[in-house]
């Protein structure tokens, strides 16, 4: 998973960060608001954890600004220092998911990281194997079975196919499949991402006959449509 910690204190960013990495996710750090609002146009974030006083836009703006501007809005933390119950009603009110006081103990805030995840990921999502229209996929051995058959797949076609059924019509940045998949800068190596859908497309004829479609958002990245409903 992929997470926006936003702070003015890099060592609360370092302090998250961790915390979040010994979840084994990935974290990117930002100082003020108006960054993370540019971050969340252009990439693609599991969750963001936000602080309420920033220079640029404020935690509450932030929030109030995501319903309106971004489509596939993350679930937010808010870890702030503000006790007051007027302002943790204010930031449920306005989109939080959950607040969290500072100062929290890492187990605390790690167990409450995990489980908004576990929220948003959806029940298959944590399935040994799970099942998609006709598509089958079978987490421990890696295969992938459609209409009884096996398609061969390598490891990361793999890892890439789980990840868009996971994330169905939801759109991808090339920077979040690149770091999640291959674990790399998505700066690196951008036609290897490329040639991966291709060969997953192809190899899984994922069309609108059966059900499926790889939708490339130019400029930002992949997503995987549903056509069927109820799938």
């Amino acid at each position: 998973m992929r997470i926006a910690i936003a702070d003015d204190d890099n060592e609360i960013v370092e302090f998250l960060g961790k915390i979040v990495e010994g979840q084994g996710h990935v974290f990117v750090g930002f100082a003020e608001g108006n960054a993370l609002a540019n971050a969340l146009l252009r990439d693609t974030f599991d969750l963001v954890i936000l602080d309420w006083n920033m220079p640029g836009k404020t935690g509450i703006q932030i929030l109030e600004w995501m319903e309106e501007a971004v489509d596939d809005r993350p679930p937010v933390m808010m870890m702030t220092s503000r006790t007051a119950k007027q302002d943790i009603s204010e930031a449920l009110n306005a989109g939080a998911d959950d607040y969290i006081t500072k100062p929290e103990d890492p187990s605390v805030i790690a167990a409450r990281i995990n489980a908004i995840l576990r929220r948003n990921s959806g029940a298959s999502a944590m399935e040994t194997e799970a099942q998609y229209g006709e598509y089958i996929l079978d987490r421990i051995e890696q295969k992938v079975r459609h209409k009884d058959n096996e398609v061969a797949l390598t490891a990361k076609e793999f890892e890439l196919t789980d990840l868009m059924f996971r994330n169905r019509d939801r759109t991808l940045s090339r920077r979040y499949i690149m770091e999640t998949v291959w674990r790399t800068n998505a700066h690196l190596a951008t036609r290897t991402l490329d040639m991966h859908v291709s060969r997953v497309r192809s190899k899984l004829s994922l069309t609108p006959e059966n059900g499926f479609r790889i939708f490339t958002v130019f400029g930002y990245g992949y997503r995987l449509e549903t056509l069927t409903k109820g799938v």
